[in-house]
């Protein structure tokens, strides 16, 4: 990715052990008990600034007790948390930076105001937002002093003129960021939360194996809700959530090439197995076959495996071809 693309590819502790559904509270309480709304919480643990384990018996995550009393004791609470997670749109990012709203726009549009957020209004429009602490951050260091006023320099009025836009490419650096923190214990998580910036057919053409594609679908990150799954806005998100330029594409393309192959050395994707049963006394198994006949199921769970390993080069040629072709491209 280019140098103006935000990652935060930063780690997080592991959880301790011993930890205990005793020991730590639910998002919901958590939240409450820190001052926070519930989107407030997510943003925090997104950015590493509130520290979570999994829950291993009801799935997703929650708050140690010993973080929530560390968060609470800390000085400036709970001011310092909520500021520090306080987010702004268009509007309220200029006022705060004293410009024009168009002016924050091209700055966002150009990646140097990097939003953490968006959602799709009820017109269908993406609201982005930003971090306030970073956009006064921004507005204070001198080195930005000549884009916050006068005129915008003719080779980035040039790019603006283009369409540039990469607001959406840095929202997807940055979310990836969250995903690999969450993620930094299991491979296969990372594993898919790369993957989950990827097209289907990408994934399909990088991780050729099914049983790992079923994995990755496994560990696929569950993204926020914007509407209905087949609502306009919820294809809005998606599109946005899906890489676009080429060279975004081959950059995920690598790293989930090598986030697979480490997953796959430290734990590959299980398989189904296949049992044969004993022969009968006083036959003789034949040569080069299994020691006993197949159960009937059996038998038909090793065709299945064989269609999932996909088919021979000299049948896939013919298999592509018409209606049966085009739906096996697809569910590969």
């Amino acid at each position: 990715m280019s140098g103006n693309i935000v990652t935060y590819r930063t780690g997080v502790a592991a959880e301790r052990p011993g930890t205990t559904r005793d020991a730590s509270v639910a998002p919901n309480r958590a939240s409450r008990e820190l001052g926070l709304r519930r989107s407030e919480l997510d943003l925090a643990v997104h950015l590493g600034r509130v520290r979570t384990v999994s829950d291993r018996a009801g799935g997703g995550w929650r708050v140690p007790r010993d973080e929530i009393d560390r968060i609470r004791a800390a000085n400036g609470f709970p001011e310092g948390l909520r500021s520090g997670v306080r987010t702004v749109g268009t509007t309220e990012g200029a006022a705060l930076m004293h410009m024009t709203k168009a002016r924050f726009t091209r700055l966002a549009r150009l990646g140097l105001l990097v939003p953490v957020k968006f959602y799709v209004n009820r017109y269908r429009a993406v609201v982005w937002l930003y971090l306030a602490e970073e956009l006064r951050r921004f507005a204070a260091d001198e080195r930005n002093a000549a884009l916050l006023t006068g005129r915008t320099a003719e080779v980035l009025r040039a790019q603006l003129g283009e369409g540039l836009d990469l607001r959406p490419r840095n929202w997807r650096g940055r979310h990836l960021g969250f995903l690999l923190r969450r993620a930094a214990d299991d491979p296969w998580d990372r594993a898919a939360a790369v993957a989950s910036l990827l097209d289907a057919a990408e994934v399909s053409e990088v991780v050729t194996d099914p049983y790992e594609r079923s994995r990755l679908r496994r560990f696929r990150p569950v993204p926020a809700a914007h509407g209905s799954s087949d609502s306009p806005a919820a294809q809005l998100a998606e599109e946005i959530a899906t890489a676009a330029d080429q060279d975004e594409i081959d950059w995920l393309r690598s790293d989930l090439a090598g986030a697979v192959e480490a997953a796959r050395r430290q734990c590959p994707a299980p398989r189904p197995a296949l049992h044969a049963v004993p022969v009968q006394s006083g036959s003789e198994p034949v040569p080069g076959e299994t020691a006993g006949p197949l159960r009937p199921e059996t038998v038909a769970g090793a065709r299945r495996g064989t269609e999932l390993q996909g088919p021979r080069p000299a049948e896939r040629s013919r298999r592509r071809s018409g209606l049966f072709g085009r739906l096996w491209r697809r569910d590969s």
